[in-house]
């Protein structure tokens, strides 16, 4: 049975409005980021003007963002990517072989319901006295800390969607434990791990607690670098908006080439296996 007609407009309208609330404030940031000092700060706003690209010529050669893009992606990079592979050896070794107890998802869980902040102080006087702070590296590891017990936990309802059996008859056949994880489990999680894998980078990319504390002048990352153009002296708005916009950029281009990946492993974990 069709709705009636008044129910698909109500609908369309209620839908369209949630689109304009989200999409409205990004596509402001990207007109700012096209407009020169005077016009970025003039009340009422000018809707038409001429576009220039002083704002992101001037984030990129004034202001090094090229250095603190690359340290974000690096991090960022490099920590899902350990955060990934160990997560799912942890997931396959728990549900497959009971590690840890049965109480060990839960105790993984548990981590994740203490707030970051109480362990910046922390974080810092251990990472200061081993001598990792104002360092990727040190970095790496406190994003590593903190996204391996989520990867491990996502994961590990993959892991009870992927029957026992398969791996069973692979031992049979003469693989040992990690070649029948390598051959048989992984293939079989591909929409977990992408899923796992591009929220996992979502996660260390915007960060932005534990990069203000570990890191100096040269190891900053963008969202600390962004936030250093707000000052005592103003903000320069024109400057903020460019630089937001290059660092949606990655996050716009990843979600696109693995949003396959992203939709079924969501779908897929939202179901109790």
């Amino acid at each position: 049975m069709q709705p009636p007609l008044y129910v698909k407009i109500l609908t369309h309208l209620v839908l369209g409005l949630a689109s304009a609330v989200i999409l409205l404030p990004l596509l402001w940031v990207l007109r700012t980021s096209f407009v020169d000092r005077v016009i970025a700060y003039k009340l009422p706003p000018e809707l038409f003007f001429t576009p220039t690209l002083d704002n992101y010529r001037t984030i990129l050669t004034e202001m090094e963002f090229g250095k603190f893009f690359l340290n974000s992606m690096v991090v960022a990079s490099t920590s899902t990517l350990l955060a990934v592979i160990i997560g799912a050896m942890a997931a396959y070794a728990i549900d497959r072989y009971r590690a840890g107890g049965s109480a060990m998802p839960m105790i993984i869980l548990a981590t994740q319901m203490m707030p970051p902040i109480v362990l910046v102080i922390p974080f810092f006087l251990i990472f200061k006295n081993i001598g990792l702070t104002d360092s990727r590296l040190g970095l790496i590891f406190a994003y590593l800390a903190f996204n391996l017990p989520y990867v491990v936990w996502l994961l590990l309802s993959f892991m009870k969607r992927v029957p026992r059996e398969l791996d069973e008859a692979a031992l049979i056949d003469g693989c040992t434990p990690l070649t029948a994880f390598v051959r048989i489990v992984v293939p079989a999680m591909l929409p977990g791990i992408g899923a796992a894998t591009i929220l996992s980078f979502v996660l260390c990319w915007n960060e932005f607690l534990f990069a203000l504390m570990l890191t100096g002048q040269q190891t900053k990352t963008l969202p600390v670098a962004v936030s250093s153009l707000v000052t005592q002296q103003g903000t320069a708005i024109g400057a903020v908006s460019a630089a937001t916009i290059l660092a949606m950029l990655p996050m716009a281009l990843l979600y696109f080439a693995v949003r396959r990946f992203l939709v079924a492993g969501l779908n897929a974990g939202a179901v109790k296996g």
